[in-house]
């Protein structure tokens, strides 16, 4: 049914068969995920350089039209850790209005992305680059929430990963003991609290214990209130953004970034939770609600959002199994702006560095990624590299330069894989299977194995060059060959013509491939060397070889 279409919603299908009992489900499970989402929502945006309700806004109104429009039954998206580094940049670069106009320009490349049938984008990115960028993130995350969980007394906190550190040592005498205190206790309650239960967040817990003891002990450390205000307990008016030729010029490279790790987010979560359910998801269905959603969230005067993985599984484990659950996690937030949003003013900013020191730590998959360094040399190069220049230079330079890398370093394995042998009767092939012909006399073959690329094709002529003498006949077979660029098929000319003028004429046999087929069919090349000339197997090569010989006797 959904078989040729691009965009169709999951919750259409999922409604058909609905029933009260996964209603229930949904509904619990939502409650609980809303529950998780509050603090992470709020310290998302915190950590990203805007206001604590921005991080709401954005869960409830990018949530819900995740959810009511994604190609996924289970995902639950909204603000993540992963946006957290290049909307900070945007935020000091460009500032909130600049942030609100990135964000929906990058809504508009994530819809032209699913129209355009990327939703397998994913497949084209490295692991190991995945791995290196999350984890890079995750030490910029941890990083930034020194600070807070230190209670710090010391100004504007340097964007430079260095200089924040160097910052760090330099204020290190003026630590704040119950600041410490309070993120010491949230760290702990969040990891032990599991032991007790796992219906409900250890982060919640953590809040309102700590809000409660900063709240009547009258601690004298930093809270949402103090720093920023009363948050606003209802939705803000939507304004559409004006877009002109100039900002998308200014505001394309950053847009674009959003886009490409919102698209790499949401299709890694919606993976995971397919994984989970024995699901199958709608990759260009999600990419297009994921762009609808930015657009929503940047009117409403939201952050970038994406499927987030954690709160996704959350719903999972918790009963969610259509995309209801995410609609009840996006009203339940609703609910708690509306209600008691003005309370959120009195946590601490020690406890929202230490949820985020745990979201940190979850992000880095610091396991998987000693097991990558410890694995093969590329991709501990392809890891390494896009770490470190997410921690020292930038994300997009990162991910440029990962993908760069890992195109390079994928085209080396390549030629490794590729060679060329000339092959000497009764043959020792590869196969094996050439043990049985005798080769005529002024006959050479070769044989080229792996794909004939740009990468490759000097091992080509360089195996040309092998031939002692000018042969009578040089048979190249490709049974072997899955696929073949404009530079192979260059040099085959080449060759074709170089032999061709001494007098050596060129078969070709077993193409196995039909990519390089229509590839010699296009080009013409069979056309030049002779329908009569490429064979499908080897048999009838040596028999045209024959012929070739006998021709030649004749003439002279």
């Amino acid at each position: 049914m959904y078989k040729g279409r691009i965009f169709r919603p999951k919750i259409i299908d999922t409604l058909k068969d609905y029933t009260w009992a996964k209603l229930y489900k949904d509904a619990v499970a939502g409650i609980i995920v809303g529950i998780v989402a509050l603090p992470l929502a709020i310290a998302f945006a915190i950590a990203s350089g805007v206001s604590p309700e921005k991080g709401l806004f954005t869960a409830i109104i990018a949530g819900f039209v995740i959810s009511a429009l994604g190609g996924s039954r289970v995902q639950i998206g909204g603000p993540t850790g992963a946006f957290i580094v290049i909307v900070y940049g945007i935020v000091q670069q460009f500032g909130i209005n600049g942030l609100i106009v990135a964000t929906f320009i990058a809504g508009i490349l994530l819809i032209i992305m699913g129209i355009a049938r990327l939703g397998n984008i994913i497949k084209f990115i490295p692991h190991p680059l995945i791995v290196g960028f999350t984890a890079g993130i995750a030490l910029i995350i941890f990083s930034s929430q020194m600070k807070d969980f230190f209670g710090l007394k010391m100004g504007i906190v340097p964007a430079d990963f260095i200089n924040k550190w160097l910052a760090y040592s330099h204020n290190i005498t003026s630590v704040n003991i119950y600041a410490l205190a309070v993120g010491v206790a949230t760290l702990g309650i969040i990891l032990l609290w599991p032991k007790v239960t796992h219906k409900i967040p250890g982060s919640l817990i953590a809040i309102l214990v700590t809000t409660l003891a900063v709240y009547f002990f009258k601690l004298p450390v930093e809270t949402i209130g103090s720093r920023f205000g009363v948050i606003p307990s209802s939705l803000p008016k939507p304004v559409i953004p004006g877009i002109s030729w100039a900002v998308i010029q200014q505001l394309i490279k950053p847009a674009f970034t959003i886009a490409l790790l919102g698209g790499i987010e949401s299709l890694l979560s919606a993976v995971v939770a397919d994984g989970m359910i024995g699901g199958n998801h709608r990759s260009n269905t999600e990419l297009i609600a994921q762009g609808i959603a930015n657009m929503c969230s940047s009117v409403f005067g939201g952050i970038p959002a994406t499927g987030a993985i954690a709160r996704t599984a959350t719903n999972i484990k918790n009963g969610g199994r259509t995309p209801v659950a995410g609609i009840v996690h996006a009203v339940v937030l609703f609910a708690i702006l509306l209600f008691v949003g003005k309370w959120a003013a009195y946590i601490p900013m020690a406890t929202l560095a230490g949820v985020l020191i745990i979201v940190a730590y979850n992000m880095s998959e610091w396991q998987n990624f000693i097991s990558i360094v410890k694995g093969s040399k590329s991709d501990a190069a392809v890891l390494l590299t896009t770490f470190f220049l997410t921690v020292l230079v930038d994300l997009t330079v990162a991910i440029e330069i990962g993908m760069i890398l890992a195109a390079f370093l994928f085209m080396r394995n390549m030629m490794k894989s590729s060679f060329v042998e000339q092959l000497n009767f009764p043959s020792h092939n590869q196969d094996g299977d050439l043990n049985k012909y005798e080769l005529p006399a002024g006959v050479d073959v070769f044989e080229i194995n792996g794909p004939l690329f740009f990468g490759a094709a000097y091992k080509f002529k360089d195996a040309m060059k092998q031939i002692a003498g000018p042969a009578k006949i040089l048979i190249i077979r490709m049974k072997n060959v899955p696929v073949i660029d404009a530079t192979g098929i260059h040099v085959l000319k080449d060759v074709n013509k170089e032999i061709k003028a001494n007098g050596t004429k060129l078969i070709i046999t077993e193409i196995s491939s039909e990519q390089v087929m229509a590839e010699l069919k296009k080009t013409r090349l069979l056309f030049q060397i002779g329908k009569a000339n490429v064979t499908d197997t080897f048999e009838k090569a040596i028999k045209r070889s024959n012929e070739v010989l006998l021709n030649k006797q004749s003439s002279t």
